[in-house]
């Protein structure tokens, strides 16, 4: 059986909003649905940036420049 609560994420905890309707000791799967977010290019704007210093852009391009001339494929044969 399948339901849908709601609840409040509070102090690193989720808190049902509602009975959830457990036995103490079930385990259960959680699919986490924030409410708040409305659909879009938000996440784009929050993570813009999230790898800057931790890599050399100059090294990584020059390197998937380098593995673009190596040949994996065996050559064919007719």
């Amino acid at each position: 059986m399948s339901t849908t609560i709601r609840a409040r994420f509070a102090n690193g905890v989720l808190e049902p909003l509602e009975d959830p309707r457990l036995n103490e000791g079930d385990e259960v799967v959680v699919r986490i649905e924030p409410l708040s977010s409305a659909p879009g290019l938000a996440w784009l704007e929050e993570t813009a940036g999230g790898w800057k210093g931790l890599i050399d852009a100059d090294e990584l391009k020059r390197r998937i420049e380098e593995s673009r001339l190596l040949v994996t494929r065996p050559e064919p044969r007719f």
